[in-house]
């Protein structure tokens, strides 16, 4: 075995995960790693999604490490290149980039009994074999396509946002978008000013209220990066205003009345045409679906070159899209904002663990781990944004490294118990699971009447943090040695 070969851990993708693992390995005394990203540069979703208008909806100063704050954001909610920037940033800062591999996709994952090693197979072949894995694939990588009849008839430009063609120019275009979700929001105003016509096809409108964005100040600027804790101090304020708009989640869908009121305000203001107002009033309790933050995207709606369709698709044609009420709508291109397979993401993972069994079998009745984080029956593996770590309400980043100290933790018992593996207990992963699925039946997920990426093909939410990310950080950042079997 040889270092290049065999290190000690494979931490899988390069994105907040990723690198943030990465980081903390190193101040840890973790020397002994790799990053194996698929792509040709690093920041995992930051780089894959590039689409005009392409910006965080968490405000910037807590969409970023604790541990690396950035002084210098130039707004409120930080575009794509500036997101994907502090990455690169602090990917050097910390002394990271020499451990990741580019261009390294990794095909299979196969635990040896024998030599408690996994086998990574890559997809050119090579195989590592890593004590310990670490995977932050994320949720958002897989793009989500629908199923409509003559898709593949389509004779011009198509493309999913997260797989932008920046080759093909929209100035004067009829362009159809597909999907009405985050990305959507986001990109539907910036490609409106440039198409000739822009039908927009609506299968369900979401609740959106407005995003408080704006330039920060050269002054604030320099008060953060001159003035010790100024920093800290502003970013715990977001996070507790954030964290308050958790209480409809984690408490009761009854109390989210401020919010609807917010967002119903929000649209009366933006649009004054009640029928169009109709089209895009949600029937469902707010927060069922992810809530959406935009200025511009009201406003685009109603342009004279945009059309609102909600009858639905009924195919596509060479040249056209052809709706339920059987009106045909000649395009050039089409833009599919369908958002991301995200529950797929992690249940088409292939990944064999103890005695040769499959994690699509572990999962069998729905994809679930230990904290989101450890999985029974595999050993030395462990998840960033596993199942049930997504948020509604406040940043990801924050959950990520309560996660990264939980696998920091799991590490530490190995070296402090002089043991080489370890797994959480089946009964452990049962009762943390139980307890948190008992709270979200209750939740507006499933109480709020809508079907969302959220839930699984069960309806049961298999995605979302059901409560306070306080509760999280309080139960999840330290690994409890008596709900692990370790061994040598």
């Amino acid at each position: 075995m040889n270092e290049r070969t065999s290190p000690a851990i494979v931490v899988i993708g390069s994105g907040f995960a990723g690198l943030g693992m990465a980081i903390r390995l190193r101040q840890q005394g973790f020397h002994d790693f790799v990053v194996l990203e698929k792509s040709e540069a690093l920041g995992g979703t930051w780089h894959d999604n590039t689409y005009p208008g392409c910006a965080c909806d968490v405000p910037s100063h807590m969409y970023s490490y604790s541990f690396e704050l950035n002084p210098g954001w130039s707004r409120m909610f930080a575009p794509q290149p500036e997101i994907r920037a502090y990455l690169e940033r602090t990917a050097d800062k910390y002394g990271v980039r020499d451990h990741i591999r580019f261009g390294a996709a990794v095909d299979s994952m196969e635990w040896d009994d024998a030599d408690d090693r996994w086998n990574v197979t890559l997809e050119g072949g090579e195989v590592l074999r890593p004590k310990a894995i670490v995977s932050g694939i994320g949720a958002l990588h897989i793009p989500s396509f629908p199923d409509l009849p003559g898709i593949e008839r389509f004779q011009g430009a198509a493309f999913h946002s997260a797989e932008w063609d920046h080759d093909v120019d929209l100035e004067g275009k009829r362009v159809a978008v597909i999907g009405t979700g985050a990305s959507a929001i986001q990109f539907v105003p910036r490609v409106a000013r440039k198409a000739s016509k822009l039908v927009l096809f609506q299968r369900t409108p979401p609740w959106i209220q407005p995003k408080p964005d704006h330039a920060i100040p050269a002054a604030a600027r320099t008060l953060f990066a001159k003035v010790p804790g100024a920093a800290r101090a502003f970013r715990a304020g977001i996070y507790w205003t954030l964290e308050a708009r958790a209480v409809s989640f984690a408490v009761s869908p009854r109390l989210a009345g401020p919010m609807k009121t917010l967002a119903l305000r929000h649209l009366e203001k933006q649009i004054p045409d009640p029928e169009l107002r109709a089209k895009v009033t949600p029937d469902y309790t707010i927060g069922c679906k992810r809530v959406l933050l935009s200025n511009d995207y009201y406003p685009a709606l109603t342009r004279d070159n945009v059309e609102l369709d909600t009858s639905g698709v009924a195919e596509v044609r060479e040249h056209s899209i052809v709706t339920r009420d059987g009106v045909e709508h000649e395009v050039d291109v089409i833009i599919y904002g369908t958002g991301f397979k995200v529950t797929d993401a992690l249940a088409e993972m292939r990944v064999t663990g103890r005695d040769g069994v499959k994690i699509q079998e572990v999962w069998a009745d729905g994809i679930e781990a230990h904290h989101g984080t450890t999985v029974e029956r595999m050993p030395n593996f462990f998840m960033l944004l596993g199942p049930n770590t997504g948020l509604g309400h406040n940043s990801v980043v924050f959950m990520i490294e309560v996660q990264i100290q939980h696998v920091l933790s799991c590490l530490r018992l190995l070296q402090e118990r002089g043991m080489s593996v370890i797994e959480p207990r089946p009964q452990a992963v049962r009762r943390f699971n139980d307890r948190m699925h008992r709270r979200l039946r209750r939740a507006v997920w499933n109480e709020g009447g809508c079907r969302s990426w959220y839930l699984d093909e069960h309806g049961v939410n298999r995605t979302l943090w059901p409560g306070f990310t306080f509760e999280f950080w309080k139960s999840s950042r330290k690994a409890k040695e008596e709900d692990y079997i370790l061994s040598r």
